[in-house]
């Protein structure tokens, strides 16, 4: 039986938080929001492409590691555009129940 995973990203969306207001040069999740958006962008990119990598590869442990650092640094994308999980999870959770074809199809127009 596997555990709620919303007190794990509550609590790293604190520590997130937390981190915007610390020393850049002490942090490296300080660092990433001190460099701007198009710094964290890119990591997120970065940490994608190897989670496909990782997908590929056939590695379970690794891909379980790459996911969490794309999880991870598409947490901090979302706080630094003041966002959190409980969006995302209560996006997900909108469309829980409704056909992902259906879904998609009542999307205008977004790419």
């Amino acid at each position: 039986m596997r555990s709620d995973p919303r007190p794990v990203l509550e609590r790293l969306a604190q520590v997130l938080e937390v981190r915007k207001l610390q020393d850049p040069d002490r942090s490296y999740t300080a660092g990433l929001y001190h460099k701007g958006l198009d710094e964290i962008l890119k990591k997120v990119m970065e940490e994608a492409d190897e989670t496909v990598v990782a997908a590929r590869g056939g590695d379970l442990d690794r891909l379980v590691h790459e996911t969490a650092d794309l999880w991870f640094h598409t947490l901090v994308m979302l706080a630094h555009k003041g966002l959190g999980p409980n969006d995302v999870l209560n996006e997900l959770e909108r469309r829980f129940g409704t056909s992902g074809l259906k879904e998609k199809a009542s999307r205008s127009n977004d790419g």
